[in-house]
């Protein structure tokens, strides 16, 4: 039996090619953050991993406006929030470079994102890549968990304009 053979690429041209790979990902990188909010990560040291018991009611609720309300606890490389939308908030089309995973705990979103007009209802789950524009509407009073990684540092430090 006659082994193929792979094409031979020299040492310079694997070099070349790896280097070109390495130029696309950063150029596909640096166009999906334009679309982001600014400060959504955080920068500088990582949070100290830390075992914490917290109940929701300790956690002030901040009211960003009459319709919206959130609280959120942080850990190291992530965070949870309980977002409370009254029937008919609207959360503005907006991107972050953060994952997101929203799920209903009571109530209804619709959601606009990727060219989808998306419903989750209670006890259903949405994942939102990073980097993806969406938008969303309270169909009536709701109670959303939203996790994200990593933590979103605009809602830590009150530069989330977009839902004040």
């Amino acid at each position: 039996m006659k082994k193929s053979k792979a094409p031979h690429t020299s040492s310079r041209q694997s070099t070349k090619i790896r280097k070109q790979s390495v130029s696309n990902k950063k150029a596909a990188h640096a166009a999906t953050r334009k679309t982001a909010l600014p400060g959504t990560v955080a920068k500088g040291k990582a949070r100290k991993a830390e075992l914490r018991h917290v109940p929701w009611r300790s956690v002030a609720i901040e009211n960003l406006n009459p319709q919206l309300g959130l609280h959120f606890v942080v850990g190291q490389k992530i965070m949870l929030a309980r977002v409370l939308l009254k029937k008919g908030c609207v959360v503005p089309e907006h991107s972050h470079p953060n994952e997101q995973v929203t799920y209903i705990l009571e109530g209804a979103l619709k959601f606009w994102i990727d060219g989808k007009e998306i419903v989750v209802n209670s006890g259903e789950v949405l994942t939102i890549p990073p980097n993806m524009p969406h938008k969303a509407e309270a169909l009536e009073d709701t109670v959303d968990l939203d996790v994200f990684d990593p933590p979103r540092a605009d809602w830590m430090n009150k530069t989330n304009a977009y839902l004040r």
